[in-house]
């Protein structure tokens, strides 16, 4: 049977079934279609977990196919032989391709097909008669996953052997792997038992970085790599690979180490050591306690702490609150209970161009450091959920004072988490008394407007703007929220819809200074704009003389404004200098 199987498929039958991705639960007994070509399939005994293979997979079965006589043409129980061969490559005929895929492991069935799915109107003389409907009953023994990494054939993984959870590794990560490679004459050019390497910088070949990012930890592989993903058209002579090698890598990956940046510049960069327990991370204003220590580049160490016999001697500090370099309180956010991590900091999130003597050592201006932190324990602080209305108003007011002091400090940045996690902590008032919710709106107020006032200073305008909305929602007289958000308007070249804030302002409270001047400047910015929209609808050249040509009105008066309203602009134009006269507006 092994050569009937593999006989081509007759003409019209590579056509697509449309086979349902899941059949539904189906009973022992019970026979259901496949698709829409007449295709059944008939449970006989139920299979393992959940999982089926896919195509590309290698599938090892057991069968017996029979006419629908009962006579028996093959048997692999017969040859004491399993059958492998490729799932959804033609090795088979159709209907073995497509109901063997909905197979679990170890599951038995009986596929009734019909000819146009086995050997049409031809057959498979002399056992197979034309147009023959096919039995086969089938036992799924196991697969091995065999996937298209690239999906051009360039890269072929067979799982040897299964890995761990679900996680693979990223670009930035370290990997820990093992591996050798072999000639398709099965002579082996180079192994490993472990060599570490970041992914996105490679090793030996691409096909092993592609590889390694589809691998579980623990997972072993046989990698069938052609030409293009391994040493290309020239070889590697010095390796002792001919040109146009396909190489046979066996790879297992060990372990690898994730790297995480902890902030968008990737100036701060968390690598894990030792993976910690659970989900659970330390959240903003947490009590944390650690083992760390602090070296430079050279290994100079100019920090220990926490490393004593008794957890009293654990270094404590509270997150968020500038009691450690920015860099380090980042990176603590992100790591578990028991991990231990290793936190390279750029200088602007340390110590800056200044530089720092710390209890052991002198950090020298613009030094990068690296801290060995273990996280041993923390403690959240109380998020809303967990709160009263009265906390969360008491928070919230916390919060914001806080926000007050570092905005005078000129800590924008800082200050602006701060007025946005008090106004987090009031967002949802549905709950609270009529007083707690007269509360709850100024704060609101209070917090979205000086929030604006940061944006204002980080040059974020329509963040600014935003918030200056939500104020205006909340009360629309504000003249604060209108001041502001004219600003940020202004800012954005909106300078209409400025104009409307600033005379609406101005209609509330007419003797406002601030609102006065800023309406000074926007008056300024709109005549000048309009002068440049003048320029843009009436320009024309005249070449440079001498003297500026006396206009005489009898000639001019139809082409050009008067001399008194014409100002000269020197341009650049061509292959010479032009000046253009611009009308003034009022």
């Amino acid at each position: 049977m092994d050569e009937d199987l593999e006989i081509p498929a007759a003409e019209g039958m590579d056509e697509d079934l449309d086979v349902p991705e899941d059949l539904g639960p189906v009973k022992v007994g019970e026979e259901k279609e496949i698709g829409k070509q007449g295709l059944k399939k008939k449970l006989v005994k139920e299979g393992e977990g959940w999982d089926t293979p896919e195509n590309g997979d290698e599938v090892y079965v057991h069968y017996t196919g029979t006419l629908l006589d009962g006579r028996k043409f093959d048997s692999s129980r017969d040859r004491g032989d399993p059958f492998t061969f490729k799932l959804g490559q033609g090795q088979v005929i159709k209907g073995w391709d497509e109901g063997i895929k909905t197979m679990k492991k170890g599951e038995n069935a009986i596929f009734t097909i019909p000819p146009e799915l086995a050997y049409g109107a031809s057959g498979s003389p002399p056992t197979i008669p034309p147009n023959a409907t096919l039995q086969f009953d089938v036992e799924l023994l196991s697969w091995v996953s065999v996937k298209d990494i690239c999906k051009d054939g360039g890269i072929y993984k067979k799982i040897l052997k299964e890995g761990e959870k679900w996680e693979t590794p990223g670009d930035a990560d370290e990997v820990l792997v093992k591996y050798e490679v072999k000639l398709e004459d099965g002579t082996v050019i180079a192994q490993t038992n472990g060599v570490e390497f970041t992914v996105r910088d490679g090793l030996l070949c691409p096909a092993l970085t592609l590889a390694v990012k589809t691998m579980k930890r623990a997972e072993r592989a046989l990698l069938t790599v052609k030409p293009q993903y391994g040493f290309g058209e020239k070889g590697f002579s010095e390796g002792g690979v001919p040109p146009n090698a396909t190489l046979y890598i066996t790879v297992e990956l060990i372990s690898w180490k994730t790297v995480t940046d902890i902030t968008d510049d990737k100036k701060v960069v968390k690598k894990v050591l030792k993976e910690g327990e659970g989900y659970e991370r330390p959240n903003e204003g947490a009590i944390v306690k650690v083992k760390l220590v602090g070296k430079l580049q050279d290994g100079t160490v100019f920090t220990k702490k926490g490393h004593g016999d008794d957890e009293a001697d654990l270094y404590e500090f509270k997150t968020d609150e500038e009691q450690v370099i920015e860099g380090l309180d980042r990176a603590v956010l992100k790591m578990k209970k028991g991990e231990i991590a290793l936190i390279t900091i750029a200088p602007e999130y340390a110590f800056g161009s200044s530089g720092s003597q710390q209890e052991l050592a002198g950090v020298p201006p613009n030094s990068t450091v690296y801290y060995e932190v273990e996280l041993v324990s923390f403690v959240k602080d109380k998020e809303s959920w967990d709160m009263n209305n009265e906390e969360k108003i008491e928070a919230a007011n916390k919060k914001k004072e806080e926000g007050n002091t570092l905005f005078k400090a000129g800590k924008f940045s800082r200050a602006s988490k701060k007025y946005e996690k008090a106004a987090k902590y009031i967002e949802h008032d549905s709950s609270f008394s009529d007083e707690e919710k007269k509360q709850a709106k100024t704060l609101k107020i209070s917090c979205n407007l000086n929030n604006a006032a940061c944006q204002l200073k980080l040059k974020d305008y329509k963040q600014a703007e935003k918030l200056c909305t939500k104020v205006l929602e909340l009360e629309s007289t504000n003249v604060k929220a209108l001041y502001r958000r004219a600003q940020a308007y202004i800012n954005m070249a909106s300078l209409d819809v400025a104009e409307i804030d600033i005379k609406r302002a101005l209609e509330i409270d007419p003797d406002n200074r601030d609102v006065k001047v800023e309406y000074k400047v926007l008056k300024e910015k709109i005549s000048t704009k309009h002068i440049i929209r003048s320029s843009s609808s009436f320009h024309f050249r005249v070449p440079i003389m001498r003297s500026f040509p006396r206009i005489v009105e009898s000639e001019a008066s139809d082409t050009f404004p008067t001399a008194a309203t014409i100002s000269l602009n020197k341009t650049s134009a061509g292959s010479g200098t032009y000046y253009s006269p611009l009308v003034e507006t009022e």
